[in-house]
């Protein structure tokens, strides 16, 4: 502002307006907006009654940015003197670190998407997580860890082994920054390693690849291979990963196994932020008849039993396994269909997890 707090007789001061703002509550860290620091004296301006604020979150995936934003406007406009507020709403993204583990250069926060078996559709829901949150205006990148069965390239409709006499690289594709081995592997080659050698390959991928070449990544969801492999360990020892997203069915088959994908990474003392159901119902498109194909509601109960956050269930729809096989995921091809919608809202849970993570983790520093 200018030289003192106070402009124009009859409009607000610097406290006056930072006083109504600290009204608003960040529902995940159950502490005001100011007291968290998301809202700096600079970042205020007042000029003839129009007060201009800017809001930094620390997330541009935050799943109450605009609910703020409203509350933010009514209650200047309530101040006296104010007869126009301009809110703008940013964010700067923290940076995920772990002791005694190497952080990947230019990446912020690694998201990893796991399960303990295969056929549940995590592949998919690492992919449309990723551009959910790209859609939020994060920077995103996504990393085909699952080195013997790569599907990410075919589902961002990039041709297995198109780099095979270049070397391997990174492609943005529907503005999402991707790697897979796929992408030097044709069709007809299989990756045959040993468990050494595919510890030896995730380390590549996270260290060699120049994630930072055009800009830092918010955010670098990972796609693990099913089962508790040498993928998943190596990954979880290497590198900083702010949490782990279990993705699983309603059947009991599939969340025996993702209770043992949970066991693992918490030994790893890795952070599991919660279970996602996916296929979890069928809403016929004619008659509008839903049917639990799969059974319903088990991930919930399973997340409960664990003390896991419930992230969100995603409906069974014919258009997601078009999108993968048509390499157009259903955040690109249908952006406002339920199965987006639902996976928009569990990308935001997602954030909002990391966030409350680095709160905490820097809260002693800060006392």
């Amino acid at each position: 502002m200018a030289e003192d707090d106070r402009v124009d007789d009859g409009q607000p001061t610097t406290e006056a307006i930072l006083a109504a703002l600290s009204q608003i509550e960040d529902p995940d860290l159950h502490r005001d907006i100011v007291s968290l620091g998301f809202i700096k004296s600079d970042d205020i301006s007042v000029r003839d009654g129009a007060v201009a604020v800017r809001i930094v979150l620390t997330t541009p995936a935050c799943p109450v940015r605009e609910q703020m934003k409203r509350q933010a406007e009514e209650l200047l406009l309530a101040l006296p003197g104010v007869r126009q507020a301009d809110v703008v709403m940013d964010a700067e993204v923290r940076s995920t670190k772990m002791g005694g583990r190497r952080a990947v250069e230019g990446v912020r926060n690694i998201i990893a998407v796991a399960s303990n078996k295969g056929g549940v559709g995590k592949s998919t829901i690492a992919a449309n997580l990723s551009l959910a949150l790209r859609r939020c205006g994060a920077s995103v990148g996504l990393l085909d860890a699952d080195l013997t069965g790569p599907n990410l390239p075919t589902m961002f409709g990039l041709d297995a082994g198109f780099q095979a006499d270049t070397g391997l690289s990174i492609v943005e594709r529907y503005g999402v920054k991707i790697a897979s081995i796929g992408f030097v592997l044709k069709k007809e080659l299989a990756v045959v390693w040993r468990g050494p050698m595919i510890g030896t390959g995730v380390r590549q991928l996270l260290h060699d690849l120049p994630w930072a070449r055009d800009g830092e990544l918010d955010y670098l969801v990972i796609d693990l291979p099913p089962g508790t492999s040498d993928a998943s360990l190596s990954l979880a020892q290497e590198a900083p990963i702010a949490g782990v997203v279990i993705v699983t069915t309603p059947q009991s088959v599939s969340l025996e196994d993702a209770l043992k994908a949970v066991t693992m990474f918490e030994k790893l003392q890795v952070p599991v932020f919660g279970v996602i159901e996916n296929m979890s119902y069928f809403t016929c498109p004619h008659c509008g008849e839903r049917t639990d194909i799969f059974g319903h509601g088990g991930a919930r109960v399973a997340a409960e039993d664990l003390a896991l956050d419930f992230l969100g269930e995603i409906p069974l729809d014919v258009r997601v396994r078009e999108g993968a096989d048509n390499g157009v995921p259903i955040l690109e091809s249908d952006p406002e269909s339920p199965v987006s919608q639902a996976l928009v809202e569990i990308a935001g849970k997602i954030a909002a997890r990391t966030s409350v993570q680095h709160f905490f983790a820097e809260a002693p520093a800060a006392s």
